[in-house]
């Protein structure tokens, strides 16, 4: 049975991405002809266009739909109407979107099209787990194919932009947004980048059903001081290029049509105004040849970083490499000044009028600028059971197993199930944060989710058994965009009776708990990265009955669970996992699927720890492996005196309802020389009672560098599907490209030398073999 369900998804998958959008990059459609065609038309455009006309296609104001900041836009179609808009953002609907876009092209004097925007960030109405959860899958396929379905809903209903993906690494868990980004290692978010980029614009941007991407923030926005969102990030260059620069340019060289820059400062000037950073690196290193985007009043908050007023700070964006200013209007009411008073020149402001302009074209919309948005299309494509049926099934291969004694999952099928917790019944926060187009009351609560596909085997009875969290004031916060906690004002003793009394009446409790959906997100950087008090009392309660609990975790950032990791008999983390998020949870309780999901992030066992990451350095006093395994404290070594140098749950890790055995890595070279390439490979079992995938992992230490090199790097993993008892031989090819970091000058190159191949389970658990490479 699990066979037909997994190769049900597989055929699911290949029908929904279609074979010729798999990996291939946007530029392919780009033929000399069509450049030079490009060029011509955009050059004769901009020769008719005022100098108000060219600033007006530097304005993106928001329509209101949905806003992020206190900014507000008005009488925006008169702008329109007088060529003072570039683009919208935040509408939403086929209608509305073409009664606007008609105001552009039949009211305006020159019919220039307008760009519509929105954060289409893990899906559209059908809504994908948060990209955190994504990352868990491991699964390039699934993840393009999540990206594409949402360019096929949101192009249906009018949308030709997105801002996504957003590539910042952070190795920073009390940083709310870690929850839209793909985790701590650069290796694994710049290959997520590519197939967001190549599922979100596919090989043809003028199709209908393909959607400009936007990479951001650029750059480091993840590194922000003690997690604040918003907050300062000073680093070394080395730091930037070798560990988190990476993504940004996987997605530059994927061919993404837009770059937004991010709020934080990088080297004491804020990355809006960094010429460095905007034309430097992204344009002269990298190449990068789409135009760049403010984040929301960007521009604007540059007053409050002390670097000048709106038109000083205005004319410091678009000099630095800004072409697009959403919402602020600094460029619209500032640039017409500044070029008279000679701070900004017509050459600067025609440049960027031209990026603009130039992704237009692209998009198809001055061949036909309704060509996004068609009612009839969406009432098919958007929300359609096929596309929800994708979603179900990544959901569930998002999913990781980080503890499950005693074998109490997969749930039997029989008996009855005690479901309990604050989020047990809670449709709206199932989609978790940013899920700007989805319909929340249409995703699929946990209760339901049980109820729908196993309730004529089990009989299930629910309880909320406690709040979220003690405090109504938090809860309040944790209640933004409408995903309301449905606080229940009964005391907590009556609650927890309530749970009580039907954990006494089951075999096996399900305990639902962790965060709401907008307890991680923008805006939601927290102190404490425990779960809520309220919430482990609950547990330590229930513990007392004597049943079996399976504690089902809802989080959108790693947490410190070391106070209720030993109390439940396991812990299934489901992220937020979307429209299907109970369906998929259901699938995975009852061993309909089987569990591959792999932590993209480390979980530390407690605040203090923090950052902790795998990829760390040595010191010149490590702590021994000894002290370290046992977690002794050992003075003048670098460790601490009341806690573990150790995680709780490390990055690449995650269970399954089956075992896989690793054989001793087999290297193909032991002494390659130059340009060589060499294979490295393990025989991989599965030796439990279930057919099952593993993503197996290979990691590269360089031992000896010209400056200190991290203690292991990821460098390639493949997700394999074994029958039980089934062996496969897993070969990864390494050449020098995967030995290459930034030098002390700056320089992409690989050194020879001692270098470890790892290969296993997770960044802790590995095989290892040494080699030496010489040039």
């Amino acid at each position: 049975m699990k066979k037909l369900v997994l190769l049900a998804a597989i055929a699911l998958s290949s029908l929904v991405i279609g074979q010729d959008m798999v990996n291939k990059p946007v530029q392919s459609f780009q033929t000399s002809q069509y450049k030079a065609n490009k060029k011509a038309f955009v050059e004769s455009l901009l020769a008719k266009m005022t100098l108000d006309e060219k600033i007006g296609q530097l304005n993106l104001p928001s329509a209101g739909d949905f806003t992020t900041g206190l900014a507000q836009s008005s009488d925006i179609g008169k702008k329109i109407e007088q060529g003072l808009v570039g683009g919208l953002f935040n509408i939403k609907g086929a209608e509305k979107i073409r009664a606007v876009q008609k105001v552009a092209v039949e009211k305006s004097r020159l019919k220039i099209p307008l760009l519509f925007g929105m954060d289409v960030i893990h899906g559209y109405e059908t809504t994908f787990p948060i990209p955190l959860g994504l990352s868990a899958s491991f699964d390039m396929d699934l993840i393009q194919q999540s990206a594409r379905i949402a360019a096929r809903e949101a192009t249906a209903d009018g949308i030709s932009w997105t801002f996504s993906p957003m590539t910042d690494i952070s190795r920073e868990p009390r940083w709310g947004r870690v929850s839209e980004g793909s985790g701590e290692d650069p290796y694994l978010g710049s290959e997520i980048a590519k197939a967001m980029v190549y599922g979100y614009q596919g090989k043809d941007l003028s199709l209908s059903n393909t959607i400009l991407a936007c990479v951001k923030h650029f750059a480091l926005y993840g590194a922000g001081e003690a997690g604040r969102d918003y907050n300062t990030v000073d680093m070394s260059h080395l730091r930037m290029f070798n560990e988190y620069f990476a993504p940004y340019k996987a997605a530059i060289d994927a061919g993404v049509g837009t770059v937004m820059a991010s709020f934080n400062e990088v080297d004491g000037i804020p990355a809006t105004g960094n010429r460095w950073l905007q034309t430097d690196v992204l344009r002269g290193m990298w190449g990068f040849d789409g135009f760049v985007v403010s984040d929301y009043t960007g521009i604007n908050e540059m007053i409050d970083h002390g670097m000048g007023d709106l038109q000083q700070v205005s004319a410091l964006a678009l000099k630095a490499g800004v072409d697009m200013d959403m919402v602020g209007e600094g460029f619209l009411t500032t640039l017409k000044k500044s070029l008279k008073e000679g701070k900004v020149t017509e050459a600067e402001i025609t440049l960027a009028a031209k990026r603009i302009l130039d992704a237009k074209y692209d998009l198809g919309l001055f061949e036909d600028p309704y060509r996004y948005g068609n009612v009839a299309l969406a009432k098919k494509e958007v929300f359609s059971a096929e596309n929800r049926a994708a979603a179900r099934n990544t959901a569930a291969q998002s999913m990781v197993l980080m503890k499950n004694d005693n074998q109490v999952l997969p749930l039997k099928k029989g008996g009855t199930v005690a479901v309990i917790g604050p989020l047990v019944n809670n449709s709206l926060n199932m989609t978790g944060t940013w899920s700007v187009g989805a319909d929340h009351a249409k995703a699929i609560s946990l209760m339901k989710g049980l109820q729908d596909n196993f309730g004529k085997e089990v009989k299930f009875l629910s309880a909320k058994g406690s709040n979220i969290d003690y405090s109504e004031k938090l809860e309040n916060i944790y209640a933004a965009h409408g995903k309301l906690t449905d606080r229940d004002n009964r005391s907590k003793e009556v609650l927890l009776k309530e749970a009580i009394d039907i954990a006494k009446k089951s075999d096996v409790i399900v305990l639902a708990i962790g965060e709401s959906a907008e307890m991680s997100g923008e805006s939601s950087s927290r102190t404490e990265i425990d779960i809520p008090v309220s919430q482990v009392d609950l547990l330590n309660e229930l513990k007392k009955t004597g049943k079996p609990i399976a504690v089902v975790l809802f989080t959108g950032r790693p947490l410190a669970l070391t106070n209720i990791k030993d109390t439940p008999d396991a812990i299934l983390n489901v992220w937020f996992s979307g429209s299907e998020a109970g369906n998929a949870i259901a699938d995975v309780l009852f061993g309909k699927v089987n569990p591959s999901g792999k932590l993209p992030m480390t979980f530390p066992r407690s605040l203090g720890q923090v950052p902790l990451y795998y990829n760390h350095k040595n010191t010149g006093r490590p702590l021994s492996k000894e002290n370290t395994d046992k977690c002794e404290y050992e003075r003048f070594r670098s460790n601490f005196m009341d806690e573990c140098n150790t995680p709780l749950y490390q990055f690449g890790f995650g269970l399954s309802y089956t075992q896989f055995n690793y054989s001793e890595i087999q290297v193909s070279n032991l002494n390659p020389k130059g340009n060589q390439k060499i294979q490295a490979s393990i025989n991989l079992t599965n030796t439990g009672n279930y057919d099952g995938a593993e993503v197996v992992q290979l990691y590269i230490r360089d031992i000896v560098g010209s400056i200190t090199r991290p203690v292991k790097e990821l460098k390639g993993f493949q997700k394999v599907f074994l029958k039980k008892g089934e062996t496969k031989k897993i070969i990864f090819a390494i050449s020098p490209e995967d030995l290459k970091f930034y030098n002390n000058a700056l320089k992409y190159d690989w050194e020879a030398g001692e270098f470890d191949i790892m290969i296993g389970t997770d960044s802790e658990q590995v095989k290892t073999q040494k080699i030496q490479w010489n040039k």
